[in-house]
């Protein structure tokens, strides 16, 4: 596996996000961001004895920035500022999630805009490298001044405090960095707030969110397609005509996408002739639109990701030009640019799942008798139950992606005494889509497992050739239901199918 190298001016990728976070791909200092880090440094030393106020570098912080700080005191108010600040509340947050934030702060420290030493951005990449993940309680960012609270408890293991895991163990902070021979870092002037401004936790988190929606959209476009001839349902709307004259790209891609999947298969042309059906139900008939429409938000989401992890994040930056230092507060550090398009993904990833849910309630139910299958796909209808309480469980899923489609952006809490008086809470908005996703991926590989069946009940005749073999991989983990039995495990085997990202469509090209 490739080292992920941090430049000062190339941003990382979603995928070099996952690589640290879940594949342990190692991180390193590129030439150019160490000096480019190295200079800004300089620049900052030649400023801490010009007898003015910089913030948060001789200044308290928040609504304590007009309190002055003698040089001697510092570094004592950099670690004051790392121990006061990790206030978070809760269980700690996955160690994929903790890693991912480590190397998008990283990242923006690399940029050479924050005045830290090259020392400590070789330091989290050595705890990356190591193994060692910080202890981070999951709730106590508001996503604007920065993740102040989860960044904190990552900087307290760096100064040797706090707790971290390593090698599958919790211990203390301290004796983590003993264990992988790493030395405690005493951090100087600057360096303790460029450490806790930034958006760096909502930012990796949703790098993994974005990672892990696109598996589910994927197979969420095999189930929708593998339904369609479950249902024995039409394939007209699939017309290529309709989505020239639409004019809606995404809605466009989907059902080309539709069109692959189902090419080649015959149970299309088992019902050609004699069907009274006129118009299938919304779930099929309009899936394109919908799904369409999700796939075209969250491709927008995944362009504002592609700009934060390009992104410097702190606050005050650093510009030096011409031996002229300019130390310059803003508000880089809010998080409404990753806000926002989060909580787009949990509303979108809502809409995948209720469409795929509504599809399998119509395979289940078999109110349409064209459809040929037996009630709840039950081997002995009566005798057997089949797969009815599977519905119920897509349907309990769905009823909390509702609530979790509630935008945590909208609503407003000021912090730090009315200063802070307009802040994001990104974190939450993370929160919830990470949570979506997970429900989404359980109600898609629901519908795979009924429409598996329902396909197979329709032999001699078969689908297409690519939802063919999607059944055949199902298959490999999957008996079909031959008598009633707990449906549990196979829906597990399935989502961990979609997380393995078994389930591939060709979509992420524009058709023409």
């Amino acid at each position: 596996m490739h080292a992920v190298t941090l430049g000062s001016d190339s941003p990382l990728t979603p995928h070099q996000v996952v690589a640290v976070a879940r594949e342990g791909a190692k991180v390193e200092l590129g030439d150019d961001a160490r000096g480019a880090v190295a200079r800004c440094r300089e620049a900052l030393e030649r400023t801490l004895d010009d007898g003015k106020p910089h913030y948060g570098i001789n200044t308290g912080f928040g609504s304590l920035a007009n309190r002055r700080i003698d040089r001697a005191d510092l570094a004592t108010l950099q670690r004051n500022l790392i121990r006061s600040h990790a206030a978070g509340v809760g269980v700690p947050l996955a160690e994929d999630v903790v890693r991912g934030m480590m190397v998008v702060l990283a990242a923006s420290l690399a940029r050479g805009r924050s005045g830290v030493r090259v020392e400590l951005v070789e330091r989290i990449a050595g705890l990356l490298n190591a193994g060692v993940t910080p202890v981070v309680p999951e709730s106590g960012s508001v996503g604007a001044s920065g993740d102040l609270a989860p960044l904190a408890h990552v900087s307290l293991v760096l100064i040797g405090e706090g707790e971290a895991f390593y090698k599958g163990k919790r211990m203390a902070g301290g004796e983590a960095l003993r264990s992988a021979g790493i030395e405690p870092i005493e951090l100087e002037a600057k360096e303790g707030l460029a450490l806790i401004n930034g958006t760096h936790l909502m930012c990796a988190r949703m790098a993994l969110i974005c990672e892990d929606l696109r598996r589910v959209f994927e197979s969420a476009l095999h189930a929708c397609a593998m339904s369609i001839d479950g249902s024995r349902a039409s394939h007209g709307y699939l017309d290529a005509r309709i989505y020239e004259v639409r004019n809606q790209p995404g809605p466009k891609r989907v059902a080309a996408a539709l069109r692959g999947l189902l090419a080649g298969g015959t149970i299309v042309d088992s019902h050609k002739e004699n069907d009274p059906r006129v118009q299938d139900p919304y779930s099929f008939r309009c899936a394109t639109l919908v799904l369409g429409a999700a796939l075209d938000q969250f491709e927008a989401a995944e362009a504002r990701l592609r700009d934060e992890l390009g992104a410097v994040s702190d606050n005050p930056l650093i510009f030096d030009e011409g031996g002229q230092t300019d130390i310059v507060s803003a508000g880089c550090f809010h998080g409404m640019t990753v806000a926002l398009p989060l909580d787009t993904l949990a509303i979108l990833t809502a809409h995948v799942a209720g469409i795929s849910e509504r599809r399998v309630y119509h395979m289940l139910s078999v109110f349409d008798p064209q459809s040929e299958l037996r009630a709840f796909l039950s081997p002995k209808p009566g005798l057997q139950s089949g797969l009815m309480i599977v519905q119920y469980a897509a349907a309990a899923m769905c009823n909390e992606m509702i609530g979790l489609a509630n935008p945590a952006s909208v609503a407003n809490i000021s912090t730090c005494a009315g200063m802070e008086d307009y802040n994001s809470f990104g974190p939450r908005s993370a929160a919830k889509a990470a949570r979506a996703v997970d429900l989404c991926r359980s109600v898609v590989a629901i519908e795979l497992l009924c429409s598996a069946e329902a396909v197979e009940a329709h032999r001699p005749y078969r689908s297409g050739d690519i939802v063919e073999r999607t059944i055949a991989t199902i298959r490999e983990r999957v008996p079909a239901l031959t008598e009633d039995r707990s449906p549990t495990p196979d829906i597990a085997a399935i989502e961990d199918l979609i997380r393995s990202g078994r389930f591939g469509a060709r979509i992420w090209e524009d058709p023409g």
